[in-house]
């Protein structure tokens, strides 16, 4: 093969990797959109979506870079109609890279089932912890702005009335609430990944 080959060949791999995580980031944004809230188990001010999924997907199929990039199209979109002046945005994308790029290090090391699953686990609880903080430095004091501390906590309390701080209600709720929607990404890609991984690589016939 000759180096003039190759050099195509490297190219049309870099643009259809560009291609796919381009769109990725759109159907990450999309799932972003089709958020919903979980009564009785966590506060209505807090959704539950899918957007993690298609940032998994490309970390495993085409490297953790990938997988952040997702992360970031689907947070940039959502910016133009951002209710939380662009901080619920930077959190969502520092906990996305928490999830993905472990997942997609572990698993470009050595690309076994075993070592996706573990990297999957390992980024949904970096995750989840990294969320309490996020949300306490971050997201909650720009809340307050719009929403008083006290309301904020009696929402927690009235789903579990031992809730007494901001640290108590993101460690019993948020914290788990994180891992629990990682892990369903995790559970997704693992039952779809072996079927939609030729079409994301292009090795597919």
């Amino acid at each position: 093969m000759t180096g003039e080959t190759m050099t195509m060949k490297t190219e049309r791999v870099n643009i259809r990797t560009i291609a796919v995580t381009g769109m990725l980031g759109a159907l990450a944004t999309i799932l972003m959109f089709l958020e919903f809230p979980i009564p009785m188990l966590i506060p209505p001010f807090i959704k539950f979506d899918f957007s993690e999924l298609p940032a998994l997907l490309a970390a495993y199929a085409m490297g953790p870079v990938s997988g952040i990039a997702v992360c970031f199209i689907k947070n940039v979109i959502n910016l133009l109609h951002s209710q939380t002046g662009g901080v619920g945005e930077l959190s969502n994308f520092i906990l996305g890279v928490c999830f993905v790029l472990p997942a997609g290090l572990i698993y470009k090391k050595k690309k076994t089932q075993k070592n996706a699953l573990i990297g999957a686990f390992a980024g949904a609880v970096l995750m989840a912890v990294v969320s309490v903080f996020s949300n306490y430095f971050i997201v909650y004091p720009v809340y307050t702005n719009f929403m008083p501390m006290s309301a904020i906590l009696s929402a927690y309390q009235a789903i579990n009335s031992n809730v007494s701080n901001l640290w108590d209600a993101l460690i019993w709720f948020n914290m788990p609430f994180t891992f629990v929607k990682g892990l369903c990404s995790v559970v997704i890609t693992f039952l779809i990944y072996k079927r939609v991984s030729p079409i994301l690589k292009g090795t597919g016939r």
